[in-house]
């Protein structure tokens, strides 16, 4: 039977474990941001860190949606989209630059009016999109597998990076002249040399498939990979293509993240989880938290200026679209 003395310990020290435990959780909701009359899928986001805003590409809405994050709300729609997928913002020249898959075009709008200035065609399936900056080069996944290379200050586009399959994420090295693309239907990991605009190598997946999203750290020569068949956060070493680590996560992830500060990787996935894993050591990784979402929730954006992670939550099952703001917790 248990004492009164007992009885008292435990009234006062639960609440202060439960406390506590709340603490630990890596990734704590700070903000919500309604995003009503927005239908279908979205895809990636991107940021403004000194007008501080953020850009949704609403696929299914045919729209991108820009948000001011100190106000907490939706401020302009940029429409006349076709399945737009990747955005990216350039502060230097205050474009913002979309890609959409259905008509394969990558549309650069005037960052301050919003108005189209300029639109480059490609084949189909325009995707992923990333930026260089010494370079000045953007580079964009599309079509049946090609990176096409944009000049972002003129607009013109220099050439083609052949592919064995439509490239989903790809991460350019800032210290090196490599570009790692995953290419989900090849099974594999094309190492691209931009300098040379060739594939020099081809790492192959064992252990999983559906190779979608991807995560770089360089400084430790590491590469995140999330597959979804199984669902599985895979680790290579970026000087061999050898895998160091694998460790089972959610299912359906599109978007995963590096952050350095802290040694954490951050994964959303669709089946309605946040995935986080921590980086004991640069051969050593355990998932820490499994942090319930949204279903369908499945892209997202960690900005570590802001000390931020922001996922889109798609309109589902009574669920209505929003942007949810999680602060990274020490």
């Amino acid at each position: 039977m248990k004492t009164f003395h007992t009885l008292l310990l435990t009234a006062l020290v639960g609440p202060l474990i439960a406390a506590q435990a709340q603490d630990t959780v890596p990734l704590r909701v700070v903000q919500t941001i309604p995003l009503p009359n927005i239908k279908g899928r979205i895809d990636h986001l991107a940021v403004d860190l000194k007008g501080r805003r953020l850009f949704i590409a609403a696929l299914g809405n045919n729209t991108v949606e820009v948000l001011d994050l100190d106000a907490g709300k939706r401020i302009h729609t940029i429409s006349g989209l076709h399945e737009p997928q990747g955005v990216l913002f350039l502060p230097e020249s205050k474009k913002i630059f979309v890609t959409n898959g259905k008509s394969g075009a990558l549309k650069i709008f005037n960052g301050d009016s919003f108005t189209l200035e300029m639109s480059v065609k490609f084949p189909d399936d325009a995707d992923n999109i990333r930026y260089d900056p010494a370079a000045k080069y953007i580079y964009v996944g599309y079509g049946n597998g090609a990176l096409g290379i944009i000049d972002a200050t003129s607009g013109q586009r220099l050439g083609d990076i052949t592919l064995q399959g439509h490239p989903e994420s790809f991460q350019l090295e800032k210290l090196g002249p490599r570009i790692f693309a995953n290419v989900p239907t090849a099974n594999h990991i094309a190492v691209i040399d931009r300098e040379k605009r060739a594939v020099v190598a081809r790492w192959s997946l064992k252990a999983a498939r559906a190779n979608f999203p991807m995560a770089l750290d360089e400084t430790n020569h590491r590469l995140f990979v999330g597959c979804r068949k199984p669902a599985r956060l895979i680790v290579l070493d970026t000087d061999s293509g050898k895998s160091i680590a694998m460790l089972d996560s959610a299912g359906d992830c599109d978007d995963v993240f590096y952050d350095g500060g802290r040694k954490r990787i951050y994964m959303s996935c669709g089946e309605g989880f946040i995935d986080v894993f921590e980086q004991r050591d640069v051969n050593h990784y355990k998932t820490i938290a499994k942090i319930p979402s949204a279903r369908g929730a499945r892209t997202s954006l960690f900005v570590a200026e802001l000390n931020r992670l922001y996922l889109a939550v798609p309109d589902r099952a009574g669920q209505g679209a929003e942007l949810r703001i999680y602060e990274v917790q020490p």
